[in-house]
C-alpha cells in the first residue's frame, strides 16, 4: 500500500536524455510529480540527478525508482551498479530498486537474493521486480517474506493482463504500468474519443483513469507541458462501471508492444 500511495502516478523517463529530459522532468516536478522512474538501462540517471538536486524539493518528498538490468545479476556487478546509480542520481538511497527483466534462463532466485542484499545494505528502502510472469510472482512470494512493492509491466487497455492481475492479487505483489497508452495506439480508437468528450477530459486521461481503477499504478512520459499536466490530473473524475466494462472488452485485442521481437530475452508471457 505504501508504494501505491507514493507511486500511483510516476513520471517515466524512458527514452529521454539530455536537455529534452531535463526540461520535461523540470515541468513534471512543477506540475506536482514526486515519483520518478528511471533505470540503468535508460542511461539517463546522470541527467536526472542534477535536476532533482537543484529542484528545491526535499529528498523525503521524492520517490525515486531505478532498475538493475539482467546482465548485472552477478555478485561482482549488482551492488556496484546500484552504487553507481546512487552517485549519478545524487542520492544516498533509492526509494525502490527493481530487477529490470527476469534473467533469460528464468532463474529468478539468485537475482532476488542480490536484490534483498542491496536492501539490507541500505542501498534502497523498498524492492520490486519488472516483467515477471504470473508464475514468477508465485515463486517470488514463496522465496521471500520481504514485501515486493511492485511488478512493473506493460499494461494498457489493448492487452489482456487478467492472469497477471489475479497473480498480483494472490501474491500481494501489485502491478505498475509502462506503455500506459500503448505508445499512442489507443488514440486510433473512437471509444476513447467518445469517452473523453463525455467526461470532458483527454483520451489519455480516460486510459490512465481506467488503469488506476484496475488497481494498477501508472508510469507516464511526455515532453509536452499540456500532456504532463493532464497525465497528472486524474483525481477529479471516475469512470462508471459501464464505461470500465466497455474498455475492458478491448483487452482481448491482445496488442503487445514488448515482445520477443523487441526484447529477445523477454519471458514467455501469460496469455
Amino acid at each position: 500500500m505504501y508504494f501505491q500511495r507514493q507511486h500511483e502516478r510516476a513520471f517515466g523517463t524512458f527514452p529521454l536524455k539530455g536537455d529534452t529530459l531535463r526540461n520535461a522532468l523540470t515541468l513534471a516536478l512543477d506540475v506536482g510529480y514526486r515519483a520518478i522512474d528511471t533505470a540503468q538501462m535508460y542511461q539517463n540517471e546522470a541527467d536526472i540527478g542534477p535536476v532533482l538536486s537543484s529542484s528545491g524539493i526535499a529528498r523525503d518528498e521524492l520517490f525515486i525508482t531505478s532498475k538493475v538490468p539482467n546482465n548485472k545479476f552477478t555478485e561482482a556487478e549488482f551492488s556496484t551498479s546500484v552504487k553507481k546509480s546512487l552517485q549519478a542520481l545524487q542520492v544516498d538511497k533509492l526509494d525502490v530498486l527493481l530487477l529490470h527483466w527476469p534473467p533469460a534462463d528464468g532463474g529468478i532466485e539468485k537475482p532476488l537474493e542480490l536484490l534483498l542484499r542491496a536492501q539490507q545494505e541500505g542501498l534502497c528502502a523498498h524492492i520490486g521486480v519488472s516483467n515477471f510472469t504470473a508464475e514468477m510472482l508465485q515463486r517470488t512470494a514463496k522465496f521471500t517474506d520481504t514485501p515486493i512493492v511492485t511488478n512493473q509491466v506493460e499494461f494498457h487497455p489493448l492487452l489482456n493482463q487478467d492472469t497477471l492481475l489475479k497473480a498480483a492479487a494472490d501474491t500481494g505483489i501489485p502491478l505498475s504500468s509502462y506503455c500506459s497508452v500503448a505508445r499512442g495506439e489507443i488514440f486510433k480508437l473512437p471509444l476513447f474519443t467518445e469517452l473523453a468528450n463525455n467526461y470532458n477530459v483527454t483520451a489519455a486521461q480516460i486510459v490512465l483513469r481506467w488503469i488506476l481503477q484496475k488497481g494498477v499504478s501508472i508510469n507516464t512520459m511526455s515532453t509536452k507541458a499540456e500532456n504532463i499536466r493532464a497525465n497528472f490530473s486524474l483525481s477529479h473524475f471516475s469512470l462508471s462501471h459501464v464505461d470500465m466494462a466497455r474498455i475492458d472488452k478491448l483487452t482481448h485485442t491482445n496488442y503487445r508492444i514488448v515482445d520477443k521481437h523487441l526484447v529477445p530475452w523477454a519471458p514467455q508471457w501469460d496469455s
